[in-house]
């Protein structure tokens, strides 16, 4: 249920309904709407019938909500939800970029991505240090040495640092040294990981499950803020279906159907979403022509040699090219006032 508040409720009057929703055994969420506030509530939905407050001074109506998940909708937050990460901001109609090598493989080779990624103009480095692989004789990472790497070429660009953490006794240290805390796909219903992040004050990327539903997909996402950690980033990688052309299938709709059911940002990996570096710059551009908050894109310096996703990662020149165009049309966009969807 949401508790919508007249745009001239006082702060007593505010202050009254969340006592109403506490004295109920039930969780109040405050937030700001474009000219309103908006009292969340959470808990028994037996209990919730108990809770008369439309006669409340202040209280303009109450909205019921039918779906599984609360605190991740629309209905519970109706304006779009601006994710802020040291300046750079993530949901506020400009094109945001993480792009850089699968794996971490050596400092050398990250500086060089790092620098790569900064002058094509992305503003995140992202690199695994962690890398949970298919196979148990494929390269996994180089762990904290390779987070100590990451914040080196932090240091070194400027650029913020996005990487993976795997599991729930890795969270403290991927924390120490990362911006946004990733959870990849093999992950998305790890509820012990989830719950940890939620725990934690910094944005987290949650990427879609291997063959998840968008219900599940947001639900995962529900799991994270109910611990308190509202910075939460969709990140659509592709899905498994029946083609095989394709390393996994880029559900480009999945950015819509997003926007309408969540206040929260979404970028696409066009990468892993098609798991062919010829497909990433036509996937990017139709990714930012659907409205996508950004891009996370993996390029390395020399992909004959990459120890993870060679034949998906762009080279330097193949990521120039790409960023001029999706830069290009991102500005265009913004300077025509064309807006993918209507959020009503």
């Amino acid at each position: 249920m949401v508790v919508i508040m007249h745009p001239d409720a006082s702060a007593e009057s505010i202050k009254e309904v969340i006592e109403a929703v506490q004295d109920l055994g039930l969780t109040a969420k405050v937030m700001e709407g474009e000219s309103q506030k908006i009292v969340g509530v959470i808990g028994d939905k037996a209990k919730m019938c108990c809770l008369n407050v439309e006669s409340f001074k202040g209280v303009e109506k109450t909205v019921n909500i039918s779906k599984s998940y609360k605190l991740v909708s629309r209905e519970f937050h109706p304006q779009p939800t601006v994710i802020d990460v040291d300046g750079i901001k993530i949901g506020d109609g400009s094109l945001v970029v993480m792009a850089g090598p699968c794996a971490v493989e050596s400092k050398e080779q990250l500086l060089e991505a790092a620098q790569i990624a900064k002058t094509g103009g992305a503003q995140f480095i992202r690199g695994g240090a962690y890398k949970p692989r298919t196979s148990p004789y494929s390269f996994q990472g180089l762990e904290e040495l390779g987070l100590k790497y990451l914040a080196a070429a932090r240091e070194a660009t400027g650029l913020k640092v996005v990487t993976e953490v795997t599991e729930v006794e890795a969270v403290p240290v991927v924390a120490e040294y990362a911006d946004v805390l990733q959870i990849g796909a093999r992950n998305m219903q790890n509820f012990r990981l989830l719950k940890e992040v939620g725990r934690i004050d910094k944005p987290v990327m949650l990427k879609r499950g291997l063959s998840a539903t968008l219900d599940e997909w947001l639900n995962a996402a529900e799991y994270i803020m109910s611990e308190g950690n509202s910075k939460v980033i969709f990140c659509e990688r592709g899905i498994r279906t029946y083609e095989t052309y394709t390393r996994n299938t880029l559900d480009l709709s999945a950015v819509a159907a997003i926007k309408h059911l969540s206040h929260l940002p979404i970028v696409v990996d066009p990468s892993h979403g098609t798991g062919k570096w010829r497909m990433v710059k036509p996937m990017s551009i139709a990714a930012v022509a659907a409205g996508a908050d950004g891009l996370i894109i993996e390029m390395h310096p020399n992909p004959a040699k990459a120890l993870s996703d060679g034949p998906q990662s762009l080279t330097p020149e193949s990521y120039k090219d790409l960023m001029q165009d999706v830069l290009k049309l991102s500005k265009f966009m913004q300077e025509s006032g064309i807006k993918p969807q209507e959020i009503l």
